[in-house]
């Protein structure tokens, strides 16, 4: 748990880092707009959503671990070469091989502690290993524009980079257990076949599966739409601040940081311990509370881009993230109760195709674009919508589980 956690924290330092830098980057000498600032997270989310279910199938049928092992190396060494570039083209490259090495860690840790853990501590599994999300996000606001402001963006990207190699050798020492063994009167099932011809079969097999499966592909989508939101606004809250509000460079990445950090991780933990109390008493817990938690978080984070008081931004910014992050941990323990254990990694591959394709690949470069076509003020107001979009269909979601069978999984 510590270390697929410590990993997971560093990951998200790595992944928003770049918010951070955002102004820094468009002030040197590289030649960049907005929608190219944009896209530079959209880039490497093209790439980490292409190479998922890559790394699913082999998370399903390999040693997890190592794995594991090998994809966050390879995204620590992407992220110190970020720190070369010298150009918009070869900062986009360094950052979208990013990708590839998260790929590799994002789709497998939630199925490794799927069998660490028993399922009735699943919510609150999720919740301490998805409390890392907001604590690396802000690390990466913080030392991303500390380091910035004191050495220089392209030390910030060397910073970020180092601890993940060590990560990386830790990860070598974690066992394997066998898949299912926590499963409430489940069998442990075997590994199966790792022949390439047969990986292939199965692997389109169980993506066949997953998409019949209908409150899985409801909660997805729900996701998506919350993905959106979330990447839209961590991505550009540090220049709307800046921008639009008038606070300083520095202190917009630090206060934004800062809200990010408490507010994630209260959230998280209190969702995922929510979660697994309420879920004693019915299987679409976990759903329900998602969905009633972004209903809240909807018309909070539209008061708190629209409205002039900076007072009144961080009441309601603080109100919006907590009920946002409620979400995290009850959402990704529904994703692996709903699928069975031996495609566990294949469920979250396809997840993360899904939300990071229709979610935050697009948010940052749309709304980039449409602050170049009119302003960040006006463009940020598109991601209250999604929010509000995502609690409407986790509803469809939970409705649909309650149509399971107890103890089985959807295929229609």
């Amino acid at each position: 748990m510590a270390v697929l956690s410590f990993i997971n924290l560093f990951s998200y330092l790595d992944r928003y880092i770049v918010s951070a830098l955002t102004e820094s980057l468009k002030h040197a000498n590289l030649g960049l707009s907005d929608a190219n600032l944009g896209s530079l997270m959209s880039g490497f989310l093209i790439v980490y959503t292409l190479t998922a279910p890559i790394f699913g199938a082999l998370g399903d049928r390999r040693s997890r671990p190592r794995l594991i092992a090998l994809g966050v190396a390879c995204w620590s060494f992407a992220t110190a070469l970020s720190g070369f570039a010298g150009s918009y083209l070869t900062l986009f490259a360094a950052r979208a091989s990013v990708g590839v090495g998260e790929a590799a860690y994002v789709t497998i840790a939630p199925s490794l502690l799927a069998d660490y853990f028993p399922l009735r501590q699943r919510g609150r599994v999720m919740a301490i290993f998805f409390c890392a999300i907001p604590v690396g996000s802000a690390l990466g606001y913080v030392v991303g524009g500390l380091v910035d402001k004191h050495f220089g963006w392209r030390a910030a990207f060397f910073v970020a980079g180092v601890p993940g190699l060590l990560l990386a050798a830790l990860c070598l020492m974690l066992r394997d257990p066998p898949r299912g063994v926590q499963d409430a009167g489940a069998a442990p099932a075997a590994r199966p076949a790792a022949s390439t011809a047969n990986m292939g079969r199965d692997t389109w097999a169980a993506y066949g599966r997953l998409m019949r499966n209908k409150a899985y592909a409801l909660t997805v989508l729900a996701y998506a739409a919350y993905t959106f939101a979330l990447g839209g606004l961590a991505f550009w809250m540090p220049a709307f601040l800046e921008r639009v509000r008038g606070v300083p460079r520095s202190e917009a990445t630090v206060s934004f940081g800062t809200i990010v950090v408490i507010t994630g991780f209260l959230g998280t933990f209190a969702g995922g311990w929510l979660g697994d109390y309420c879920a004693k008493y019915s299987r679409q817990a976990y759903l329900w509370l998602s969905a009633i938690a972004t209903f809240v978080a909807a018309p909070c984070v539209w008061l708190a881009l629209t409205t002039p008081s900076h007072t009144l931004y961080l009441t309601w910014m603080v109100a919006a993230q907590l009920c946002l992050f409620l979400s995290t941990g009850p959402i990704n323990a529904a994703i692996v109760n709903l699928v069975s254990a031996t495609e566990r990694a294949t469920a979250i591959a396809l997840s993360v195709f899904a939300i990071h394709v229709l979610g935050d690949v697009p948010s940052p470069f749309l709304i980039g674009a449409l602050s170049d076509a009119s302003s960040l003020a006006q463009a940020v107001k598109i991601v209250p919508i999604a929010v509000l979009i995502s609690g409407c269909v986790w509803v469809l979601a939970a409705r649909a589980q309650a149509r399971m069978p107890a103890g089985e999984i959807s295929t229609s």
